[in-house]
């Protein structure tokens, strides 16, 4: 290296020198990382040569703790991670795991908005305030694609697609997990829910059988009946729309508890990862509809396909749209247009309304305990008043004709009373 000066060699691996590139006469120190053919170099910020050779030996002892421990030596910019992140995910695209949409949208965000706003922070920096402080650097610096200001809920999806990328780089060891927000919410964020409440999702699903009896065509009334089981499917499973586009018939399997009731196993495969979920045995019968009209049938055959039998890479987006626009649901009470992702929401919803634990609902839903407290916390109090005031005078446990406590709302919201059925069957 030409601009070196002053070289001293402390030991085997580790010099300390000056440079004379620079105009200042501060010393650095070169270190060797071991058995790799890789060096490190610093700053030492110092022209005292003991203070210097001190410093040397100090950064040489951190390498090998970093290496004994298995922390990162060479900490990556926001920007390298991000483009990293993006790759992966442009891996995931060519291997169908996720939509050609779906990863240009997060490119996107990428290129134009996070990159511009903590590029050049090294990601060992980030944390929940440089998270945050995203919000109003974004509404005072960025514009939106009509070139005004951008709107909250365009600024959120990218403070998402930013917080998967710490969460990328935390399981990649290049932050702790503590530095990860773990804020409730988003800023802006003004209680959305996308959720279908019981009302709404008994005339969604009256409306739907209409709607298909209302098809114009053969070709169309195969993507509504295809719609109209989907959605039962994924209001009763939980399963996230990749979750889904993934499935394949081998992955769906009837199987008896110890009392001999049958029930719905799937096989799941998103993010990277499998899981193994359950469903009432109604969900079978959803199944076998799709299965009877279905061009692909095979056991390594997509379940969820296009007419043609190939694998619906949207997973019916449009006839969804078509369908919760003519019911008059598209748009959520928080003004959120809904998606196919609201089935998910509903699904956790519903089984909360009944009670189930938190920890079983997790595991179902493949995600963790604090994510359903934090995005399902407006389930209770109100909902849950029953449990809440029992014991308190004047609200005694009303009692059904069984000699159980009477449930007033249920899992698909198909019903109101204990005797309806908890899938919306037909």
């Amino acid at each position: 290296m030409a601009f070196i000066t002053d070289k001293h060699e402390l030991k085997s691996g580790l010099i300390i020198f000056r440079r004379a590139d620079v105009k200042h006469q501060n010393w650095y120190c070169r270190i060797k990382i071991p058995h790799e053919n890789r060096y490190k170099t610093l700053s030492l910020e110092t022209q005292d040569i003991h203070a210097a050779k001190d410093k040397a030996f100090d950064a040489d002892a951190d390498i090998r703790f970093r290496l004994k421990h298995e922390v990162p030596i060479f900490e990556k910019s926001f920007a390298d991670v991000a483009k990293e992140y993006s790759e992966h995910h442009k891996q995931l695209k060519a291997s169908g795991q996720i939509t050609p949409q779906r990863w240009s949208t997060v490119d996107t965000y990428i290129r134009l908005h996070l990159i511009p706003y903590a590029g050049h922070t090294q990601i060992a920096l980030m944390n929940e305030e440089k998270w945050r402080s995203y919000f109003p650097w974004r509404k005072e610096n960025g514009k939106g694609r009509d070139g005004g200001k951008p709107k909250d809920s365009s600024i959120r999806h990218e403070m998402k697609a930013f917080l998967a990328i710490l969460n990328y780089a935390a399981d990649k060891g290049y932050i702790r997990d503590r530095q990860v927000p773990r804020g409730k919410a988003l800023p802006g964020h003004e209680g959305r829910r996308e959720e279908f409440t019981p009302k709404e999702y008994r005339h969604l699903h009256t409306f739907a059988r209409g709607w298909i009896k209302d098809a114009p065509h053969e070709r169309s009334k195969w993507h509504r009946t295809t719609v109209y089981n989907f959605m039962l499917i994924m209001t009763n499973t939980g399963m996230r729309t990749m979750e889904a586009r993934n499935l394949r018939w081998r992955d769906y399997d009837l199987r008896t508890d110890r009392h001999g009731r049958q029930f719905v196993c799937l096989n799941v495969r998103g993010k990277d990862k499998y899981r193994e979920l359950v469903a009432p045995h109604s969900v079978a019968d959803y199944f076998e509809r799709i299965r009877a009209i279905s061009k692909a049938v095979g056991p390594d055959d997509f379940i969820f396909t296009s007419y043609d039998g190939k694998s619906s890479s949207t997973l019916y987006q449009d006839p969804i749209g078509e369908l919760f626009k003519k019911s008059g649901l598209l748009m959520s009470s928080s003004g959120s247009r809904r998606s196919a992702y609201c089935f998910r929401h509903t699904y956790a919803t519903f089984r909360l309304m009944e009670g189930v634990d938190s920890i079983f609902l997790a595991k179902q839903m493949g995600t963790s305990v604090k994510m359903i407290e934090d995005h399902y916390g407006h389930i209770t109090p109100a909902k849950n008043a029953e449990r809440i005031l029992q014991g308190i005078p004047g609200w005694e446990p009303i009692e059904n004709s069984s000699g159980g406590n009477s449930r007033s709302v249920h899992a698909s919201g198909a019903g109101t009373k204990t005797t309806a059925k908890p899938e919306g069957e037909v």
